[in-house]
Formats: structure tokens, sequence, C-alpha cells
């Protein structure tokens, strides 16, 4: 059974219809691609299945469960963390408060514990957040407020954010997108990290057909709303409705 499975899925704004009939499967441990011109639905797709659409027809599941109609906080709870092409930080609070709200899902509250004023549940989840801190690189800027920093650290704070709620499956949209080169190349290492590391599956959106192909064990490309493509990165972008759509030749 894969991880995730997306089955004929439909979702249309007005009279825009923003997918059509979209088959997707993810399956422990791996990272699949998604590629595809603006608009052709990529985005769409994660907030359908990170719970902020509802989509007019089809089903997702998870671990065997339905989520279509569950809310966003539950999906989470569930084991779906997701990034976001313009970042959702708290600007005005710093790194290490950005990644400790990323634990607030794992908080098991005691009443005992907070009536003798103990640090147990907290040195739990501060542990966690040290890790992503390392593993991030992030040491110079953990007190600093996130809207002070570098683009390209916010981007790697966003992420550690969703890595702090322990994901099955991480959802990154566009994450090396607006980075320099030598970002790019950092973030990619990361994200491969990420799956050996935290035994996480990865569905990624990226614009970058060079990083995109090197990170993916398969690769889908999307236009309009529809899959026209599916299977290894080389495969995928050698079609030739990829390369219409996608690279505007032929």
């Amino acid at each position: 059974m894969a991880l995730l499975s997306v089955n004929n899925l439909f979702i249309s704004f007005g009279g825009i219809k923003a997918l059509s009939g979209i088959d997707v499967s993810v399956e422990e441990n791996e990272i699949l691609t998604v590629i595809g011109p603006n608009g052709s639905g990529k985005t769409t797709l994660f907030n359908c299945i990170s719970g902020i659409y509802r989509p007019t027809a089809g089903e997702i599941t998870f671990l065997g469960k339905s989520l279509v109609g569950v809310s966003p906080g539950h999906i989470a709870e569930l084991g779906i963390a997701r990034t976001f092409q313009n970042l959702r930080l708290f600007m005005h609070m710093d790194v290490l408060d950005n990644l400790m709200l990323g634990r607030h899902i794992k908080f098991h509250r005691n009443p005992l514990n907070a009536f003798f004023r103990l640090r147990k549940e907290e040195l739990r989840h501060r542990e966690v957040v040290e890790e992503l801190i390392d593993f991030l690189d992030l040491q110079a800027y953990r007190h600093l407020l996130v809207g002070d920093c570098p683009y390209g650290v916010q981007k790697r704070v966003e992420m550690g954010r969703a890595l702090a709620t322990e994901p099955k499956l991480l959802l990154l949209d566009e994450p090396i997108a607006g980075l320099t080169s030598e970002e790019k190349e950092e973030s990619a290492y990361r994200i491969t990290e990420i799956r050996g590391r935290f035994k996480t599956a990865i569905l990624l959106v990226e614009h970058d057909l060079r990083i995109a192909s090197k990170l993916a064990d398969r690769m889908i490309a999307f236009d309009l709303g529809l899959k026209i493509a599916q299977g290894l990165p080389e495969e995928v972008q050698r079609h030739p409705q990829v390369i219409r759509a996608y690279l505007g030749e032929g």
C-alpha cells in the first residue's frame, strides 16, 4: 500500500478546472517531484492534500485513511507537513521560537508538570529542535528575529518548522526558489539527507529541472490541471508534451 494515494482528483474554481482526474501515489521513503509551468495545478494539489482545499471529486488517502474533509491541523497530526511558495513564518519571533512552534502538535498537557513547574516536556521538545538547528546549520541565527535573517536562512527555518512535526510525508513547495546557486546545492543536499536521517518521504514541487531530476526517484509533469507524464526523470523530460508545455519547445 502506498503511503499517499491520490485517485481521480478534481477541483474547480468557478468555471476553471484546476485539477482534472489526477492520480498520484507516494511510496514510503520516496522522493517524488512534480514539475510543470505556472498555473498547472502543482500547488493546488498540495492544498488538497494538506486540507486547505476540499476537492470537487476524487479521493486522497494517507496510510489508508481518507483525508477529504479532514482539517489541516488533523492532517498535520496524522504525519503530513508542508512548506509554502511564499514563506509563512512568524517574522517577529526568533528562529528558535519558530522551530518550537512546529512541536505544538507533539505537546502532551500535564497539569502536574505545570503546577510544579517541571520542564521535562519542554526539554524533550527542545532536544528535537536542537537537532534540527544543527542539521540546518542555524546555530548563528537561533536568537535572531526571523524577519532580520537572510532569505536563504528563512527558507531553512520553514523547512525546520515542518520537520519539527516529525512528518512521515513532507510536502516541499519550491524549496529552492529565490536561492543563490550555492544555496540551491546545499538545499538539495539537505533534502536528500532528510529522507535518510528522518525516514521521511518527500513530495516536491520544483521549477529547476536540474535540481528536480537530481533529487527525484520518480517525476510527474502537470499542465493545465492535467497529468501529462510520469516516470523516471529522464523519461519525463523527453516526453513531447512536457517539452511543449514546460520547456516551450517543439
